[in-house]
């Protein structure tokens, strides 16, 4: 086996951690020796040891002058766990290969400087690209501090969402919507509007067996989630933000909502809309570092137009629906010239049983005038 391949298996093995992890990144490791792999680890807990520390308390025998594959650059501060540099130097490891630098400041660069400072071998950018799309949320939210948001939408092949009448159920089969349960485990937090909440009655958890429940947020500009709402009714056990311009002196059941469970937080109105701009801010502050934009077509306009969104995943169904009044993914007014539009790239087709999985990343910069 080569670098690549003890590389590929770190990186198999740091993919366990998802869901679990943020806002940390997801990171892999594997320890060989003389040709032999005598531990492997992984970043299991949010706050618990590091892929590093796991792999080195696993090995079967002594890790000096052995071989250590991390995906990612290994910290060298003091955080919920201490450095990782520390522990790699006391185990008497020789060589360490990085699949991808670290870019938070904390470490960028200043964990690889210290080992090798102490004579370690450091080879870098081994499966770099790969190790990069593994924490493209942790790249986004450590660089911005703003969530990465993914949007995320099931249409027919005519681009609708809905027939003519807003029947919706089902677009897609059930393997398409299965792996929409693992995104809703994968990202911190799910983000739908005050029109999708009166029209459907969602619950927008999880039903992955052994999935994480996002953190709900509803963008509802005038308050008007129903108190007998599926979202209000469990929000005692499932983390939920309704984000409003409202303030706390005019609306009567504001603290209805929060006796339900609630968390009801004010941001400023922007074109009779929530800023989600300033709402973005205020959820990275919190932590949340990811969201699964679930939308309808008013709400998907907003966030294309702010430029929030990163990426777009669109399951895609092998049939018709017709009709002119149908709902597409996004409405608004849309851009005035086909020049104007939003740019997608990097695209990347998955077949899911009938339907397909289109993902694509929000090409930045030609779009965010909100």
């Amino acid at each position: 086996m080569c670098d690549r391949d003890y590389m590929a298996l770190a990186l198999e093995l740091a993919k366990q951690g998802c869901g679990y992890v943020a806002p940390n990144p997801m990171v892999g490791a594997v320890i060989v020796r003389d040709g032999r792999i005598i531990g492997t680890g992984y970043h299991e807990r949010y706050g618990d040891l590091h892929a590093e520390r796991n792999a080195l308390k696993n090995c079967t025998e002594s890790p000096e002058g052995a071989v250590m594959y991390v995906t990612l650059e290994p910290c060298c501060h003091h955080g919920k766990q201490p450095p990782c540099v520390d522990a790699i130097l006391e185990a008497g490891i020789s060589r360490v290969v990085v699949g991808s630098g670290d870019p938070n400041p904390l470490v960028a660069g200043k964990g690889i400087q210290i080992l090798r400072q102490h004579g370690v071998a450091v080879s870098e950018h081994v499966m770099e690209e790969e190790c990069r799309k593994l924490n493209e949320v942790f790249f986004h939210y450590i660089q911005t501090k703003r969530p990465f948001v993914v949007m995320k939408d099931a249409m027919t092949m005519d681009g609708k969402i809905a027939a003519y009448t807003g029947k919706s159920r089902w677009v897609t089969g059930e393997e398409a919507r299965a792996h929409v349960q693992t995104k809703r485990h994968r990202y911190t937090g799910i983000m739908a509007g005050v029109g999708t909440v009166l029209a459907d009655d969602p619950l927008l958890t999880c039903r992955m067996e052994g999935g994480k429940n996002p953190v709900r947020i509803i963008c509802d500009t005038r308050l008007r989630t129903p108190l007998d709402s599926q979202i209000v009714r469990t929000a005692d056990r499932v983390p939920t933000i309704l984000a409003t311009c409202v303030e706390n002196h005019e609306h009567r059941a504001y603290r209805a909502y929060e006796k339900a469970g609630c968390r009801v937080v004010r941001v400023a109105e922007n074109e009779s809309h929530v800023d989600l701009r300033e709402l973005m801010s205020a959820l990275g502050s919190e932590g949340i570092d990811s969201i699964l934009l679930e939308g309808g077509e008013t709400l998907n306009w907003s966030a294309l137009k702010c430029g929030i969104v990163q990426k777009i995943q669109a399951y895609l169904a092998p049939k018709l629906f017709g009709g002119r009044t149908a709902k597409s993914p996004v409405g608004g007014t849309g851009f005035p010239d086909p020049m104007e539009c939003v740019k997608l790239k990097n695209s990347t087709v998955t077949r899911l049983g009938e339907d397909f999985l289109i993902e694509s990343e929000v090409d930045p910069g030609v779009h965010g005038d909100c």
